[in-house]
């Protein structure tokens, strides 16, 4: 079966609401030939005659009224469709995003993050999703909105991304470690007891690799999957603890912070979202609010 022309519903609209051929096709800027043959196809697409003669001008049929009302709301919801969005409200905006972030960037960003969106939309609530790979499928399904990460692989086409901040690993002791207080070197780096973060549970990782021209090796002794709990065990015990300097510059109170004593691996963590809210002006706004946070930070 042929599909209608859609088209000529914005006719049948005119000329319902003129009953007039000419003054139809002057709204529509055609000519009356040209109204008259649309108006035979909607006669021919409907099987009514629509509009019939009546002394000098024409009437509308019995089909034609009870289309009248159908045809303005079809047409009005037709043309609310294809215009630009609306402009944003954050006072009235209703809506939650899903951000999956590693528990670093919610303990650092977070709170931040969540005041300054509550404070200009109300309505808009956060949902942080925890992040245990770098798989692209929760932004692809909608299961989060945006996510947070270092992009170490060229992105799939459908995922767009901004840079957020560059990091840069320092080491941290509780302030009774023996490294406290005094400068850091090779050696006395070497000789202490490491924590180290991989959520995938390896013993070596960045800064390893930038460790290595040295000649000389550390000591992991145990292994967690989050900066977090990484400096947590490192204020208990006699542990260096190795982690990026902004993600955790408020979980390090009252511990000790040292340059590492060798070229000092960096991370340029990076905002991720489905190229299918790229235009959402809702989106927009949040992608903006998580940059502020990060670069005025």
């Amino acid at each position: 079966m042929a599909r209608p022309d859609l088209n000529l519903l914005v006719t049948l609209d005119v000329l319902l609401e003129e009953c007039s051929v000419t003054r139809a096709g002057e709204r529509l800027a055609l000519s009356p030939s040209a109204m008259s043959r649309a108006l035979a196809r909607l006669r021919r697409a409907t099987g009514d005659p629509l509009l019939v003669r009546s002394g000098r001008g024409l009437v509308p049929t019995p089909r034609a009224v009870e289309l009248r009302e159908r045809v303005r709301g079809l047409v009005e919801e037709a043309e609310a469709v294809l215009r630009p969005a609306p402009e944003l409200n954050l006072a009235t905006l209703d809506r939650t995003f899903a951000l999956r972030a590693s528990d670093g960037f919610v303990e650092r960003f977070g709170p931040e993050l969540v005041a300054g969106v509550g404070g200009a939309a109300p309505g808009v609530r956060l949902r942080f999703l925890q992040k245990t790979g770098k798989d692209a499928r929760p932004l692809r399904d909608g299961l989060a909105d945006l996510e947070t990460g270092v992009i170490e692989h060229a992105l799939p086409p459908d995922v767009l991304s901004r840079p957020l901040f560059t990091d840069r690993f320092i080491g941290v002791v509780r302030a009774e470690h023996p490294l406290a207080g005094a400068k850091v070197t090779v050696a006395g780096y070497a000789s202490a007891r490491h924590v180290h973060v991989s959520r995938r549970g390896l013993t070596e990782g960045l800064v390893d690799e930038a460790f290595a021209p040295t000649g000389r090796r550390r000591e992991v002794v145990t292994v967690v999957d989050g900066f977090g709990a990484a400096l947590a065990l490192a204020r208990g015990a006699d542990l260096v603890a190795t982690v990026p300097d902004r993600h955790t510059a408020n979980l390090r109170h009252g511990m000790r912070s040292f340059p590492l004593p060798f070229r000092s691996p960096e991370v340029t963590v990076s905002l991720l979202w489905h190229v299918r809210l790229d235009a959402d002006p809702a989106h927009r706004w949040l992608r903006e609010r998580v940059t502020e946070v990060c670069h005025f930070d």
